[in-house]
């Protein structure tokens, strides 16, 4: 059995939990929380819920560490720290930053021959397999990404972070001008503006600036700055009648030519419709966090991204069952 702990227990953490039980070869061993353990309720009996600070203790138990924090502030620091204790996997979700965090988790989980798979989740993640394998076969071509309509986690939870904002969700809404132009296959040049809408929904503390909240949430860098961006405040109330879900999906498409004189063009589409955004992106976690520990019994350490994983690092099934049943 794979020792699953999680790091952190919200709407993610929560994903992981219910994920592990679809995986008849892990158990989950531990929940760390920065909250009082004694006031979280976790959903599998017998597993313990412990405060952050006691997982440095608990390292001859845990197999793989699922990191369940936000990528504005948590994950560039708890990656790092953990990868020295555990193999990781993390959802890192700020695509400009990916690369300085690999950077930063490299060091910490080699030194500490560790292994580390992190921006695993569908984007960054499955859409990234989508978009290199599209790539590859199509050369000539170009690729297009839109996500939504839907609940964006990362973006709500860098709204939440600003001082005076009690609780946010952020919808991600594709401009469905450019998606049809784009399954047109003419390859249009589309600013990231053109392609996507961002509205976000916002319940302000009271006495807060509300001017000063919205003016932040629109000129946040790598979130809402090079976007047309729509902020409603709302009651709390209405929050939680009208966005208690969260749901989301997307597409990647790739257009290309091939041919003497690339006279034939082509179209590769990928899509997701989500129920539960957090639950969905758990299951891929999940998934890697096999990988991750296949990795390190083999003496791999180091960081990875999905790209650097063997699709059949995440199954439970051989190599042979595998060769048989889906080659």
């Amino acid at each position: 059995m794979i020792r699953i702990g999680i790091y952190g227990y919200g709407n993610l953490g929560r994903g992981v939990e219910y994920a592990i039980r679809q995986n008849d070869d892990m158990e989950l061993v531990a929940v760390f929380t920065r909250r009082n353990p004694e006031t979280v309720e976790i959903k599998t009996d017998g597993v313990k819920v412990c405060h952050v600070d006691d997982a440095k203790n608990m390292t001859d138990e845990i197999d793989v560490m699922v990191l369940c924090g936000g990528s504005a502030t948590d994950l560039p620091e708890q990656t790092p720290e953990m990868a020295k204790l555990y193999n990781v996997v993390d959802s890192f979700d700020t695509h400009a930053k990916i690369p300085q965090h690999f950077a930063n988790v490299d060091m910490s989980a080699k030194s500490n021959n560790k292994v580390a798979i992190i921006s695993v989740g569908w984007d960054p993640g499955l859409f990234s397999l989508s978009r290199m394998y599209a790539g590859v076969v199509l050369p000539e071509g170009k690729d297009y990404t839109f996500w939504g309509k839907g609940v964006s986690q990362g973006h709500s939870d860098a709204i939440r972070r600003i001082d005076g904002v009690k609780n946010a969700k952020q919808y991600t809404i594709p401009i469905d001008a450019a998606l049809e132009a784009v399954r047109s296959g003419v390859m249009p040049e589309l600013s990231t503006r053109q392609k996507h809408l961002r509205e976000c929904f916002v319940v302000a503390e009271d006495g807060a600036d509300l001017k000063r909240i919205e003016e932040e949430i629109k000129t946040m860098p790598n979130y809402f700055a090079e976007y047309d961006t729509i902020v409603h405040f709302i009651s709390e109330e209405e929050l939680m009648r009208e966005h208690s879900g969260i749901p989301h999906g997307g597409f990647v498409i790739r257009t290309g030519k091939t041919g003497e004189k690339k006279e034939n063009n082509h179209i590769i589409e990928y899509s997701l419709k989500l129920d539960s955004n957090p639950e969905f992106t758990a299951s891929v976690i999940v998934a890697y966090a096999r990988a991750a520990y296949r990795l390190s019994k083999m003496g791999d350490s180091g960081c990875k991204t999905v790209l650097d994983i063997a699709p059949g690092m995440l199954s439970q099934k051989s190599a042979d069952e595998l060769r048989r049943e889906l080659v």
